[in-house]
């Protein structure tokens, strides 16, 4: 993947780098500690977000793992490329038969038992499969959170699907299979972002009718569009606006183009951005607007 690999005291030592050199390095911003021990050169850290000093940390922590150990729940999340979203990423997540588990400020050690396909290689360490990780973090993770990262396993992975089941069946009886079990029925992996499958969720809590995802539509120049939410016997169009503070203006004239040409198909356009997601009332009074203009129409046309 390009990214680099975490420094050690016992790496840079062998460099030729003294701890007073360490120290000096720390203290001039050159070197940025990861965790105790374990480190990253200033330029390699600002080049990664988050996620990626995440995966470099535990990348790190999976080589010196002892067998039958894991890279485990959000940080097999991160190694795999999911979509994480509002999830704690301090500590590196291990999971281990036989032994009890323990939290420390930079690890947190989950106690667990292994079935057949659990576990796979990735560079040389050992992390959960999707399908595990999937429901690792449908157990233990708030629904949103949890449905962000299942969403974009789908997507990436969609041969995924048809092992959540026995995957959730083995964890019967572990904490949060109740809970896990109504978010993997929920998972879409044609939602294709966080705001996408948020967006999902508030509809539901909203009481809002299911909406298609992805459909593709050709308006009357011949050009084909995809719609993140289509009501398709309603003929309304639910749009997630996830990076409309970032477009310059040619992309909200293209934008336009877009709606307008929807319209002349007769649709309704909802759109909506990530500020409503948190007040999605607003979003579902929009929807109730449409329905009634759709039905207006319809009611007149039929006169």
């Amino acid at each position: 993947m390009g990214e680099p690999e975490a420094l050690t005291r016992k790496s840079l030592t062998a460099a030729g780098t003294s701890d007073n050199d360490l120290r000096n390095s720390l203290r001039a911003g050159t070197l940025v500690l990861l965790a105790r021990g374990v480190y990253l050169r200033r330029t390699d850290y600002d080049a990664l977000d988050e996620a990626g000093r995440h995966r470099v940390h535990a990348r790190h922590v999976g080589s010196h793992l002892e067998s039958g150990e894991a890279i485990s729940h959000v940080s097999a999340a991160v190694l795999h490329h999911l979509d994480i979203w509002k999830v704690p990423l301090a500590r590196v997540h291990v999971s281990r038969p036989g032994r009890s588990g323990r939290v420390t400020p930079h690890l947190h050690a989950h106690r667990t038992t292994w079935g057949d396909d659990d576990l796979v290689d990735i560079r040389g360490v050992a992390v959960t499969s999707v399908a595990r990780t999937v429901v690792d973090l449908a157990r233990t993770l708030p629904r949103d959170e949890a449905v962000a990262i299942g969403d974009s396993a789908l997507r990436l992975h969609p041969n995924t699907r048809p092992h959540l089941a026995r995957v959730l069946a083995r964890a019967r009886h572990r904490t949060g299979t109740t809970a896990a079990a109504s978010i993997l029925e929920f998972l879409d992996g044609r939602s294709e972002s966080v705001g996408e499958s948020l967006s999902r969720i508030r509809m539901r809590e909203a009481g809002l009718p299911v909406p298609d995802l992805q459909r593709e539509v050709v308006v009357r120049d011949g050009r084909r569009y995809r719609l993140d939410f289509f009501w398709d016997g309603l003929g309304i169009v639910g749009e997630f606006d996830g990076n409309i503070k970032y477009r310059d203006r040619r992309d909200l004239l293209a934008e336009k183009r877009r709606e307008d040409a929807l319209r002349d198909l007769g649709l309704e356009v909802v759109r909506w951005n990530w500020a409503e997601l948190d007040r999605f009332e607003v979003v579902a009074g929009r929807f109730a607007r449409a329905v009634a203009r759709a039905r207006s129409r319809y009611a007149a046309v039929a006169r």
